[in-house]
């Protein structure tokens, strides 16, 4: 466990860990990466966010069953696009194979988070935006205990079924499930386009840096 890395370097290290070693996560750890979820911001500090900690084999299996299916449907569009920004083509190919992996070993996981909000979770531009920041300190925190994990949202093409599964309320809805584990990869760098492209002043286009 590395909980000494520092704020920054564990932000540009932490990196989509879809490849995970099936071997069992400590409640402690877990815990560990609620409490971080819990102390991100909420909208009118509401705090109205749910989580389900799924070790259960079987209900991770129905899940992974729907998650290869919504791989199914968008196949063909993660082939045809291009490399992501700051990615060369053998980068994008080589996380590909890393979703390949994970489509296929989902339920091996030793946990899976799925993230939730319960009550009024809003819709259009306000969706989702009292649960991402509580995700984001969840693999923050992950990275900090050499845990690999991911943001997912796939299931969402299949959300009522995957909500039955789950035995979700009706004012309940799933935003992300997050897979973590021991990673089998290493941590490292993420690769992303310059600030010089994505940053403006003042204006669309006004040059910042």
């Amino acid at each position: 466990m590395d909980r000494e890395i520092g704020l920054f370097h564990a932000i540009r290290t932490t990196r989509a860990m879809r490849r995970l070693k099936p071997d069992p996560v400590a409640d402690e750890l877990i815990r560990e990466i609620l409490e971080a979820a819990t102390c991100a911001p909420s909208g009118g500090d509401a705090q109205h966010w749910r989580f389900i900690v799924v070790r259960d084999p079987e209900i991770k299996k129905q899940i992974q069953i729907r998650y290869q299916r919504a791989f199914e449907d968008l196949k063909e569009r993660f082939h045809a696009a291009p490399p992501p920004p700051g990615k060369t083509e053998a980068q994008k190919q080589r996380m590909l194979a890393a979703r390949d992996h994970l489509t296929e070993h989902f339920h091996e996981a030793p946990v899976l988070i799925v993230c939730c909000l319960h009550g009024d979770s809003g819709s259009g531009v306000g969706a989702g935006a009292s649960i991402y920041p509580a995700v984001q300190n969840m693999l923050l925190a992950a990275r900090a205990l050499g845990l690999g994990a991911t943001l997912t949202t796939r299931h969402l093409l299949y959300e009522k079924e995957v909500d039955e599964i789950l035995g979700l309320p009706k004012e309940a809805k799933t935003f992300a499930i997050i897979p973590i584990g021991y990673p089998l990869g290493h941590f490292g760098p993420v690769s992303r386009a310059p600030l010089e492209q994505v940053t403006f002043l003042d204006r669309w286009g006004g040059k910042f840096l």
